[in-house]
């Protein structure tokens, strides 16, 4: 297919509203928009990093912030002036990588409403960091002699959240739980320190749970239980590692070890997604963050079928700007 074709379809797709779920309460409007649902780091040319957007009652939150979000969002027909709030699951850079440019260009756009980051410990050092990027910019804005610049950190605040923290929210109740996309021997210094996490977010008539990156799980299984949306991670493991042997043939085997261990210990398989949703009993399944990323049917249903192999409900491979 060519891949010109694959995004104007996308773009209507996003267009035409795609609405695989809606929720059952009528005086809620809820919608979920995969923005980027291609895992990173190895950029593709179809497919943004993983990003996605919460839409309840015309009020926008991100959940996650992949490279490309600002460009997803403006093609979704959202403005980035709009969002309430960004929900990081973890801090590896294909989740992180667009923050800086919302942030910025929020500022040098003169955006007046608060913006709040929430993330696992360690989210207010990264901010922080986005506002040491932006310093010499700002010092300069647009060069008008006599016009003193805002901060930088003048409407943005952070707050960092711990494993199985609820925070209620005017349209919903957000839970966090420490997913296994680590592996820290429990109780030590990195097991306290670095964090990821899976998000629930329960709304009047409808719940959506949400994996972040995680491997095989009994927390995200008890957090996705009898949720109407479950939007989970996948990653072709085998093929994956075979990619990064073709394109990085320099790599050095202590470094392709620990990434194969990651890959294999850290992530979902097909067949595993199947797994979660089964024993958690949702209603429906959303595929995002997929390694590889996929355009032909056919790979489309291929995975597919691997995952309703052990989950009989309706299963979707998202593409980015799809809805639910």
């Amino acid at each position: 297919m060519n891949i010109l074709k694959w995004m104007a379809g996308a773009v209507l797709a996003a267009a035409l509203s795609n609405t695989a779920f809606s929720g059952t309460d009528s005086s809620v409007n809820s919608e979920w928009i995969t923005l980027g649902t291609m895992a990173g780091p190895q950029p593709d040319p179809v497919h943004s990093q993983p990003a996605n957007a919460l839409v309840v009652n015309d009020r926008v939150y991100l959940v996650d912030a992949g490279d490309g979000t600002v460009g997803r969002l403006t093609t979704a027909g959202l403005n980035m002036q709009s969002i309430e709030a960004v929900f990081i699951s973890h801090l590896h850079f294909d989740h992180t990588g667009g923050l800086p440019a919302l942030i910025s260009l929020r500022w040098q756009t003169g955006a007046s409403d608060m913006l709040t980051v929430y993330g696992p410990p360690g989210t207010r050092q990264m901010v922080e960091g986005i506002f040491a990027f932006m310093a010499y910019g700002v010092e300069g804005h647009y060069g008008v002699p006599g016009k003193i610049p805002p901060p930088a950190n003048r409407n943005v605040k952070v707050v960092e959240l711990g494993d199985g923290e609820s925070v209620k929210f005017e349209d919903f109740t957000l839970t966090a739980a420490r997913n296994t996309h680590y592996s820290w021997p429990k109780g030590s210094e990195e097991w306290k320190k670095f964090l990821s996490f899976a998000y629930k977010f329960e709304l009047p008539g409808r719940i959506i749970v949400y994996t972040g990156d995680t491997g095989p799980s009994e927390a995200v299984e008890k957090l996705a239980r009898g949720a109407d949306l479950l939007v989970s991670e996948m990653m072709d493991i085998d093929h994956t590692i075979a990619l990064l042997k073709r394109v990085n043939p320099g790599m050095e085997g202590e470094v392709f070890t620990g990434i194969t261990t990651h890959l294999s210990n850290h992530h979902l398989s097909p067949e595993q997604v199947g797994q979660i949703a089964d024993r958690a009993g949702v209603k429906n399944v959303v595929v995002t963050h997929m390694a590889p990323g996929l355009i032909e049917p056919e790979e489309v249903e291929y995975y597919t079928r691997r995952v309703k192999a052990l989950y009989k409900g309706p299963v979707t491979i998202a593409r980015d700007l799809d809805r639910f």
